[in-house]
């Protein structure tokens, strides 16, 4: 076994905290070092693929597709490259194809280039909420990806993926594997955190926007991980079994909308099956549909380490690069030689890469790899500040308590409200300069603050409780509770509290009628049995760097509350489907969530959507533009709401679709359109929304295809998933 040289020493081990089985396994594989040169070992010696070469590669014709994925000359461009595929030998096409190394060298995850040809190569780095801790670099801890799915604000999340980028870019990386856009399929899932939405429209809007986002800083970004990603603890092995229609319907149409609405410059491939077989494997998902029916220009790059499980078959299936290191790839010499695989099926993915690098002008970018000036400025710190402030959710507020007055006395509890609580440890986690605890925040806008450490009351603690103006108990999960697999927590064990906690809760409340609890966690947290005894309650989730003050300002009315729920709290957590990962097979439904609950006719504690503030809103009749329309055509639709409180506040309007008499079956109601309108006290505003005709299809199985159904559907607008405040119906013809 080789010696890993200095390329340990000046990075960072990306196995760090993974089992000890998992990293030795790859030190086997890459023969210890999994460095630069790693793929130059496996394959012919006597003259090698590229003895006495003439090579001419077929001539390329930009499409729209093509043309659309490249900011610059994409005809140009395309020629160009046409031209390095005739220079480059195939053993300079195979280098390009695979990760540097396990390590993180100069701040990121390598892909060489090839100077000799004008080739800058690719630098990736995470993730979904902010600066890699892998980067060896502090970096603006932005809220978790679900705490700004809260925010249903796009807007929003198109600026934080530009923030983001430019904490990127500081440190030498060009390539952002983010964002997170699987499906929420259930909260006990580790890395709900990093995903937004258990709702297909809902991420696919915010998800786009991320990309937008960090794409319009000359980042790339990597829509991860594709596909039916939502299990940790199975992650590596587990084969999910979904027929075709739900897999076109739930747990792609997000990814459609990257490659078609974001031109995203790239794709990550998941760890797990889908079907029997490995998702690098997998001709149906990478080549069928990603490249040939979607039109992806961009390329294809594996999940870490045990994310490739092929060398020409997984070529051939679609997978543009192996990452970090070529632990299969290094064997592509040996199949060109054995006729296994052409130089041609190399062609297709060096294209692509390439395409990619020249199309973002990473050949005449300068590449900074230290520029602090553009970590944890004011601006991201502020920005932080405010996605997190917008993605608290207001799940309850019995009697007005909140918001507090500047003169509140309160106590507070619980074991997060203490604790720098910004998410798991995995490949999203973060390093910040500095966190500002739930604590911290209320002790800087409040009168007088207590602070009781613990799970348990004291007889002088018990006093000061019933003598406080408010008691605020922060609890809910930690790092250590879930997580990604092998760099985390795994899955969660449960939805609700642990025990010691509502304990707490209930001792507290049997002291004082003016208990808050706020909540952190990924997703959902089950209140039942103690949600009733207490005044109010809030998912913060994991609010990130400035977090408490988010936190603080929503309490004490700095800004009304304005987050929704992007998935459902159930009364119990066998009103779900069941979440199975310890089985190597599992198969996923076409209903889930809201969807899930709305067809079984069973009542979630808080429904998908739904979050209060410390005003009230009424909506006025729906209207639409039209009560016909065709397949290809979109449905418009406009709904005047009015402020009917007393404080400024923002309202997410959210339009649900019926298909009424549908051949196939259906949910119940399916989101299709939302819009935020922010009104004064007593303003009222008309807020439009359109849903194009197409986002009504279903996939017929039978003729391969989508299909617009010509039959009548009902529209409801209203605050969330389970009330709708105006109803109006319109058909297709």
């Amino acid at each position: 076994m080789r010696a890993c040289g200095d390329h340990v020493a000046r990075g960072f081990w990306y196995e760090a905290g993974m089992r000890t089985t998992i990293a030795l396994a790859t030190l086997v594989l890459l023969g210890c070092d999994g460095g630069p040169d790693a793929g130059t070992d496996a394959g012919p010696v006597d003259g090698g693929v590229d003895a006495g070469r003439t090579y001419v590669p077929e001539p390329f014709e930009p499409t729209d597709a093509t043309r659309a994925y490249c900011p610059a000359d994409d005809d140009a461009i395309e020629a160009r490259i046409t031209a390095l595929l005739g220079r480059l030998s195939a053993e300079e096409k195979i280098a390009l194809m695979h990760g540097a190394g396990t390590a993180v060298v100069d701040g990121s995850w390598r892909v060489d280039g090839n100077e000799a040809h004008g080739i800058p190569g690719l630098n990736m780095l995470d993730g979904p909420r902010g600066l890699s801790r892998f980067s060896g670099y502090r970096g603006t801890a932005f809220p978790v990806a679900m705490m700004r799915g809260a925010s249903w604000d796009p807007e929003l999340e198109r600026r934080v993926g530009a923030a983001m980028a430019r904490e990127l870019r500081s440190v030498g990386a060009d390539v952002l594997l983010a964002p997170t856009i699987n499906v929420l399929r259930h909260p006990r899932w580790g890395r709900a955190q990093e995903t937004y939405s258990e709702d297909v429209h809902h991420l696919g809007a915010m998800g786009v926007a991320m990309i937008q986002g960090i794409q319009s800083e000359g980042v790339l970004a990597s829509a991860k991980h594709y596909a039916a990603n939502s299990i940790e603890n199975t992650r590596h092995e587990v084969d999910v079994v979904v027929d075709e229609r739900t897999l076109r319907e739930i747990y792609l149409p997000h990814f459609r909308r990257a490659v078609q609405e974001a031109h995203v410059a790239s794709i990550m491939s998941a760890y797990n099956q889908v079907n029997g077989l490995y998702c690098d494997l997998s001709e149906h998902l990478l080549r069928d549909i990603l490249k040939d029916e979607w039109g992806f220009a961009g390329f294809v790059e594996s999940d870490w380490i045990r994310g490739t499980h092929g060398d020409a078959a997984s070529v051939l299936a679609g997978l543009d690069i192996e990452m970090p290191s070529p632990i299969h790839f290094r064997f592509l010499r040996r199949a060109l030689a054995n006729g296994d695989l052409t130089e041609r099926d190399l062609d297709a993915s060096v294209r692509r890469i390439l395409r990619a690098q020249l199309c973002y002008g990473l050949d005449t970018r300068a590449r900074v790899l230290d520029d602090p000036s553009q970590r944890e400025t004011a601006a991201h710190l502020a920005l932080a500040r405010e996605a997190a402030t917008r993605g608290i959710v207001l799940l309850r507020n019995e009697g007005g308590l909140l918001p507090l007055g500047p003169s509140a006395r309160v106590v507070v509890l619980g074991r997060a409200a203490d604790v720098g609580n910004i998410g798991d440890t995995g490949s999203s986690s973060v390093t910040p300069t500095r966190v500002v605890t739930a604590l911290e925040g209320i002790t800087a806008q409040a009168a007088a603050v207590t602070h009781v450490a613990g799970a348990s009351l004291s007889a002088a603690d018990a006093d000061a409780v019933r003598a406080a103006d408010a008691v605020i108990v922060v609890t809910g999960l930690l790092a250590a509770d879930e997580g990604e697999r092998d760099v985390g927590a795994g899955d969660r064990a449960g939805l609700a509290l642990f025990d010691e906690e509502i304990a707490l809760i209930e001792a507290a409340a049997a002291l004082s009628a003016n208990v808050v609890v706020v909540l952190e966690g990924g997703s959902a947290l089950l209140v039942e049995g103690w949600g009733e005894r207490v005044a109010a309650i809030l998912h913060a989730f994991y609010p990130g760097a400035e977090g408490g003050h988010a936190i603080a300002d929503v309490l004490f009315g700095v800004h009304a509350p304005s987050g929704r729920l992007p998935f459902s709290v159930p009364r119990r957590e066998a009103d779900l489907p069941p979440f199975d990962n310890t089985s190597p097979r599992v198969t996923y439904g076409y209903f889930h969530g809201y969807r899930h609950l709305a067809r079984e006719g069973v009542a979630p504690r808080y429904p998908f959507g739904f979050g209060l503030t410390y005003t009230t809103f009424a909506y006025g009749e729906l209207t639409l533009e039209a009560a016909v329309i065709e397949p290809s055509g979109t449905l418009r639709a406009r709904v005047e709401v009015t402020n009917t409180g007393a404080v400024r506040a923002r309202e997410t309007v959210q339009l649900y679709v019926a298909a009424v008499g549908s051949r196939v079956e259906r949910a119940p109601a399916d989101l299709r359109a939302f819009a935020q309108v922010e009104l004064a006290p007593g303003e009222t505003r008309a807020v439009e929304l359109a849903v194009p005709a197409a986002d009504l299809a279903f996939y017929d199985v039978t003729a391969g295809a989508f299909e617009v159904e010509r039959i009548a559907y009902e529209a409801r607008v209203g605050p969330h998933a389970a009330e709708a405040a105006s109803t109006a119906s319109f058909r297709v013809e």
